[in-house]
This record gives structure tokens, sequence and C-alpha cells, in this order.
């Protein structure tokens, strides 16, 4: 494609000749060239020490990896293939996953499978009323000691990489606040000291439907820590005869390790290096943007519905997985289907409605859906007289 479409359209334009659908079509096919390549030019100015984009070979042998990953999933959870990406997407991205469903759906055991899988140590904390913020983090023990007595810290068992908070909501607020310091700077500090958490960590929660009675709802600043939500929906008739088939007792099958530490970092350093153009990351800034009814030229709906839009941290969350969902695609850099395909698990519990919403019938998935299609991909629009 070269920029002499471009002058042929401007051509007809003058002579009084109709731009055709194919003519436009070639012109923002341009436009999207444009776009994907200039900032390759300008992250090699300004970032001389930066990697360089990743190779077919690198992208293939990345794909095979998580092909691993994801075979291995699927033979642990049936008719769950959007649940399985996203996890896989999240994990990829070094974020936190939070699974809302009713109880019985899988959750727990994709879980456990995930840490089977990646051959990471595994601890779960069942959530309840009476738990203590001390029973996840630890506490100091008096001990008696060749120099007397002296307390000593023992660990909870959120020293673990990947940490299974089973049922989350049903703690009290105390207890959730418990893991603010641990998501977000991979730590805990107890009594004045920080202990630093093992790597990669990762929180994976469960909860039930707030609806449901003995729940507590989690606080703004927890939820806006979750780098996914990820609703767990009912299963077809047809996977249902599938685990009645193979599922005697409700037995899952036992995993073996897929992946190793050492293949679990390249991933995490493949990721990084997966490009994200400017277009694409200017798309990201205006559709979180978009969110806040009180920013000028925000959707109707958005002024109408919303109380508080997402933070900087869902912006940041959106640029990371879109990357581990580019890769998982098979794809060196990401476009713009990669942040759409991730928007809804990362927006959507970021974002606090007004109590007018419900009784209009929006939810926060239905919102991050109108955002998709109201925030255009590119930011400007092609000039008149070349559309036509």
């Amino acid at each position: 494609m070269t920029t002499s479409k471009v002058i042929n359209c401007k051509v007809k334009r003058r002579k009084g000749v109709a731009v055709g659908q194919n003519d436009f079509d070639d012109v923002l096919q341009l436009a999207n060239n444009l776009a994907d390549t200039q900032p390759r030019r300008v992250l090699m100015q300004n970032e001389p020490t930066s990697t360089s984009l990743l190779t077919p070979e690198q992208v293939t042998h990345a794909r095979s990896l998580i092909q691993k990953l994801t075979t291995g999933l699927e033979s642990a959870i049936y008719g769950q293939s959007r649940l399985l990406e996203l996890t896989t997407i999240c994990i990829l991205s070094r974020g936190h996953l939070l699974l809302e469903g009713l109880p019985g759906l899988g959750k727990t055991e994709l879980v456990k499978a995930l840490s089977s899988l990646l051959g990471l140590s595994f601890r779960r904390v069942q959530f309840t009323p009476d738990l203590l913020p001390s029973d996840i983090l630890g506490a100091p023990i008096l001990e008696e000691t060749s120099e007397g007595r002296r307390l000593r810290f023992h660990q909870g068992p959120i020293f673990a990489n990947l940490l299974l908070a089973d049922e989350i909501n049903r703690a009290t607020p105390k207890t959730q606040s418990a893991l603010l310091e641990a998501m977000q700077e991979r730590r805990v500090t107890v009594m004045g000291e920080t202990h630093v958490l093992p790597a990669p960590f990762f929180v994976l929660a469960t909860q039930n439907p707030i609806e449901l009675e003995g729940t507590y709802p989690l606080p703004e600043a927890q939820l806006d820590r979750f780098m996914f939500k990820v609703n767990v929906n009912n299963v077809s008739s047809e996977t249902l005869e599938l685990i009645i088939n193979h599922r005697q007792q409700g037995k899952t099958p036992q995993l073996s390790q897929a992946l190793s530490l050492d293949e679990l970092n390249e991933l995490f350093a493949l990721v990084d290096q997966v490009h994200l153009p400017k277009a694409v990351a200017n798309y990201i800034a205006r559709l979180v943007n978009a969110t806040h009814p009180d920013v000028p030229g925000s959707p109707d709906f958005v002024s109408k519905f919303v109380r508080f839009g997402s933070s900087p941290r869902a912006a940041i969350a959106l640029a990371s997985s879109s990357r581990a969902s580019a890769l998982v695609q098979g794809k060196p850099n990401v476009g713009f289907d990669d942040v759409r395909r991730v928007a809804e698990s990362v927006l959507s519990h970021r974002l606090i409605l007004d109590y007018s919403a419900r009784m209009e019938g929006w939810t926060t998935p239905k919102v991050v859906e109108a955002l998709l299609k109201e925030v255009s991909s590119v930011a400007k629009e092609i000039p008149a007289d070349i559309a036509g």
C-alpha cells in the first residue's frame, strides 16, 4: 500500500468522480499501517536500550508454551473456553484474578489446576466471617531461644506463589483489606516489619454473587487491584453430559506440570516485548477516559448512569493484558481487537453506577459494551476531501 491511492482519491474528488468504498477502504488501511509503523521509529529513537520486537520464531515458541498450558486447563475444566482464555491472559500479564459465580461451577478447581500445571507453591484460604488478618498474613509468636524469649514471625498462607482466596466476600472488610498491600506491592508489613512475598505472586479469588446472604461486597480499593473480574456462567447440557461421563464422584484428573518456572518467566519477558503501537495506546487512554462522567465529550449514557469511572490502574491493566492477548493469538504487536477482547474483564468491576442505572436496566458490562461501540479506534477522522 502506497500514498498513490490517497492521491488518486483526491484527483477523483477534484474531477467530480465519486470515491468508491474500495478507495475509502484503501485509505483507511493506509492510515492504520502508518499508525502501526510510526511508533516503532519513536521507540528506537527514545529508548535505544529497550528490547527488540519479537521475531516469528519467538512468537511460535511462545504459542507452543501457551498451548501446553491451555491444553492442560481444558482437560480439567470442560466447556469454559472463554474463561480459560481470560485466565491464561491474566496470568501472563502477572495480574490478580477475581472469579464470580454460583457455587459448584468449577472456580476452585480451575485455580487448583492452574497451580499444578505451573508447578507453583499453592495455598488455599477459606474466607469466613470470623477470619482474622493474621490468619492470612501470619503473626509474631513468642518463642524460647538460647538468648531468652523472642518474638519470631511465622508466615501465613499468603507466602506462596499462588493464593486461592475462596469465597473472599464472606470475610469482613477488615480481613479483606489485609490483602491490599500484598496485591499491589508483593509484600506484607506486620508490626512494622516488611516481608517480601515469593515471586511470582498471584491472588486468584472466588466470590459468590452479592445477592446471596452472608456476603460483604469488596471495597473499591480492593476491586481495583484485581486485573480481571470474570463471571463464571453455567455450562451447556452437552458439557454436563461430558462431566457426568468422565468425572465420577466429581474427581478431577491428576495433572502433571506443563511449564517450568524458567519457561513461565520466559513468557513474562516475551509478553513485555509485544509491541504496543501508539495508535492503540491512544485508544486505550481515550477508552478509559470516556468512563468518567465529568470529562467533556463523554457519552450521554456515561454522564447519566456512571458515578465514578476507572482509575489509571485500569489503563495500565488494559495495556498489559492486551499485550498478553496478542501473544496468545500469535501476534508480535497489539491490535485494537486485543483491547476489545479484554476490555470488559478489566473495566466492568472498576465502574460505579448511579442508582438510576439499575432502574433503567444498565449494568457495568452493558456500559463497557456501549463504550466499545461509542469510542472510535482512531482519534482523528479521515479528512472530508479524501473520504468523499
